[in-house]
């Protein structure tokens, strides 16, 4: 992440299930509680996606908790968000999505410059046998670290 910005969450289990072919970063049209709710990081997306409607891309799936300090009107938790791209980006995922497997996962979500942005990632779902290999990779590499630090405290 470039300066300016604040991670507020990121889809591990979305790098683990799907392989990221391209990401893009985009806004997101959010109401007045449900940027404060962001803010303190109150979200849960652990099967949040997106599709395209009518020319918009919508995320679905994103919890977003209501704000405890706010009056009775307060946003809908689960309602459709809707994301904020050019015409021409949107043209170019519709075309990708399209395409057998590819589906659009949203990856992080962070505030850049004081506005709540998402990276969105155009994914196709892996395999049994990838993800196994992905676990592999992982406990070789965590393997390799631990036997070079047992020789630097040597």
């Amino acid at each position: 992440m470039s300066e300016g910005t604040k991670l507020i969450a990121q889809n591990k289990k979305a790098r683990f299930n799907y392989s990221v072919e391209d990401s893009i970063e985009c806004g997101i049209a959010l109401e007045g509680t449900e940027v404060k709710s962001f803010k303190n990081a109150q979200i849960s997306f652990p099967d949040a996606f997106a599709e395209i409607i009518n020319g918009e891309v919508w995320v679905k799936g994103l919890h977003i908790s209501e704000y405890v300090y706010s009056s009775i009107f307060n946003h809908n938790p689960d309602r459709p968000k809707k994301l904020l791209l050019h015409r021409d980006q949107i043209k170019r995922l519709e075309r990708k999505t399209l395409e057998k497997g590819y589906t659009l996962i949203p990856l992080d979500f962070y505030l850049k410059n004081g506005r709540v942005k998402v990276n969105l990632g155009l994914c196709k779902g892996k395999k049994q046998f990838d993800k196994r290999a992905d676990i592999k990779e992982r406990d070789v590499k965590r393997d390799m670290q631990r036997e070079f630090r047992k020789r630097i405290d040597s």
